[in-house]
């Protein structure tokens, strides 16, 4: 079962046995033997290998456990009374973020929390009924879903295709399960074609992701930016992202300054 979860890694990083274990420090004959069952790693080995291949820490904990030995890193619920300093750490960073929109996202694009600028900005374009028919709390839903934001992004293939190869990223990090459902499930939206996962993101001339959204003569004009929590030793922690949405034209800024004022 370890060798079998070592190897899935190794392939889904695309390195060699002769690769990881210069990395790790080892033979690559005691990496090969560890693979085949014939060699048992020790714990530090195990997490030399996951920091040589950058397994995620819930991985981690996976790999440890098929090694016989206990996890490692826990996973701690946000809402629990440890967490306090880093719910008020987060509630600082959304409050700062008025009059413009902030969401907190879990690992699988869930909005764990938003900032009241999110709100407004959400209920320009949707009812709740809109929202919870469309998908919500699910940002990658919201955003592909026909019933959802995508009939008011202006820039829709542009925003889609980039969110789409994100997804695809974690996928490919993580080897998660559900996020290779929510995968599946985005790429059989009318209009989604599988090429967008090979598009070269990186070829772009812009240096951040910008989206437009319309309706009713209202045009508001965001770039956006995704910021992680550093690195954290708890697994709940380190699959947290925060996602800052900041005016891109002036009359934007004045809108939602206008909105936050009420």
């Amino acid at each position: 079962m370890l060798g079998t979860l070592l190897k899935q890694w190794r392939d889904r990083r695309a390195m060699s046995q002769e690769g990881l274990a210069a990395l790790a420090g080892v033979s690559a004959r005691h990496l090969s033997f560890v693979e085949t069952g014939r060699a048992q790693a020790s714990r530090e080995l195990l997490l030399a290998l996951c920091r040589a291949l950058d397994v995620p820490l819930r991985s981690r904990n996976e790999l440890l456990l098929a090694a016989g030995f206990a996890p490692r890193y826990h996973e701690t619920a946000l809402d629990a009374p440890q967490m306090e300093q880093v719910r008020q750490a987060v509630h600082f960073m959304l409050r700062q973020q008025e009059p413009y929109p902030a969401i907190v996202l879990d690992r699988h694009w869930n909005v764990v929390q938003g900032n009241q600028a999110m709100a407004r900005l959400l209920a320009l374009f949707m009812s709740d009924a809109d929202a919870t028919a469309a998908g919500a709390p699910n940002i990658m839903r919201l955003t592909y879903n026909p019933a959802g934001l995508r009939r008011w992004i202006v820039n829709w293939e542009e925003t889609a295709s980039a969110y789409i190869q994100w997804l695809h990223r974690d996928l490919l990090r993580t080897g998660d399960p559900q996020s290779a459902r929510l995968l599946g499930e985005l790429l059989a939206y009318p209009g989604v074609p599988r090429e967008w996962l090979a598009l070269d993101l990186d070829a772009s001339t812009a240096p951040f992701l910008a989206m437009a959204f319309v309706r009713d003569g209202l045009r508001l004009e965001f770039f956006t930016t995704i910021a992680s929590l550093g690195t954290p030793y708890d697994i709940t922690l380190h699959e947290l992202r925060i996602e800052c949405f900041f005016p891109a034209d002036e009359h934007t800024a004045g809108e939602m300054r206008r909105l936050g004022a009420g």
